[in-house]
């Protein structure tokens, strides 16, 4: 059965800006009693889907969109693969199916949000934080291979501009290559050095839409990249006075989007992990404490041989409902506090 229901997803193409398709397939195709959806307008054209059963303390949460390119999905056995296997459509199986057992199982006060656009900005967490209110715990579903994180890194994503002056290639010396000054300033980039952070590890960057028109036989006078920084407790707060002191007079760098290094929620009694990769938890405040936990491996997401295991659905079903009950049981202790705290001062 969650081979087929992943599979169902799987067919559909929701790259990042046509999630809207794969949410009306849910919509139409997958019921559960007793929950309602609520459609959240993201303002972009895509929408969120928010199911809830009573008054929703604990929601499970996690994205619509994929990365390109659409993968179609291959079954074989144990493993399904193709895009959205891990991230994230076998996390909407997974939430999917441990709110079915839950439901069965007579419990209440929980829902499950499916948001767009996590992979470009997070705007459909961004919407849903501002429409949900009163939630105590959200637990955001990502391949973590089945386990409880305890902190992931943040990011710093800039647009960066690299201005030369142009010419015929064969009279090199009449212009000034936007490529050979981006060289040099990868070259400083390579060689900035940032404290190792004792809980995240180093700071890394990737260079990516690199972009520049020339013909072959001309010297380029603009080259364009954004530079995407995955930043830690220690090195978060330095890197916009470090690119300013490498840029040069010929280079532009303006900050597209920020993320601070996160510490998740965690609870005793799991395997625990860091990440090096962001999610929608950071937008999610207002929803109360996050954590991270999902099947499937980040180490295939996004890659031609993404993929995921069944049996690590399966066991992941098993922690959510487990998470699930432990959080509810700090929710019952907590309430015992306030009453008996109440009962105090009067």
């Amino acid at each position: 059965m969650i081979v087929k229901e992943l599979e169902q997803l799987m067919k559909i193409n929701s790259s990042s800006g046509k999630e809207m398709e794969l949410a009306d397939f849910i919509l139409g195709n997958f019921h559960l009693p007793g929950a309602v959806p609520e459609k959240q307008d993201v303002g972009d054209g895509t929408m969120n889907l928010f199911y809830r059963w009573g008054t929703p303390e604990i929601i499970f949460c996690t994205h619509l969109d994929t990365v390109p390119p659409y993968i179609e999905p291959v079954a074989d056995r144990d493993i399904v693969s193709g895009r959205g296997a891990c991230d994230a459509k076998g996390q909407i199986i997974t939430a999917w199916n441990a709110c079915k057992e839950l439901l069965h199982e007579g419990e209440t006060n929980f829902g499950l949000l499916l948001v767009a656009g996590e992979e470009t900005g997070s705007k459909g967490a961004k919407a849903a934080n501002n429409l949900i209110m009163d939630c105590k715990y959200v637990i955001i579903g990502e391949p973590t291979e089945n386990r409880l994180i305890r902190a992931g890194k943040g990011i710093r994503l800039y647009d960066v501009q690299i201005r030369g002056i142009s010419c015929h290639s064969g009279y090199p010396q009449y212009g000034d290559s936007a490529i050979e000054s981006m060289r040099t300033f990868l070259n400083r980039l390579s060689g900035l050095e940032f404290p190792i952070d004792p809980v995240l590890g180093p700071t890394t960057f990737n260079i990516g839409m690199l972009a520049s028109g020339n013909a072959y036989n001309v010297l380029p006078d603009l080259v364009t990249f954004k530079l995407y920084v995955r930043t830690t407790f220690a090195s978060h707060d330095l890197i916009e006075d470090a690119l300013i002191n490498i840029a040069g007079e010929k280079t532009n760098i303006a900050r597209v989007r920020e993320d601070k290094p996160f510490e998740y929620y965690y609870l005793d009694g799991f395997e625990s992990d860091i990440v090096a990769f962001g999610c929608d938890g950071p937008c999610l405040t207002n929803l109360g404490k996050c954590l991270l936990y999902g099947p499937g491996s980040i180490k295939t997401a996004h890659t031609d041989n993404e993929h995921i295991h069944i049996q690590e659905i399966d066991t992941a079903i098993t922690d959510l409902k487990k998470i699930f009950r432990t959080l509810k049981k700090e929710l019952d202790q907590n309430d015992s506090h306030e009453i008996r705290r109440d009962i105090r001062q009067r």
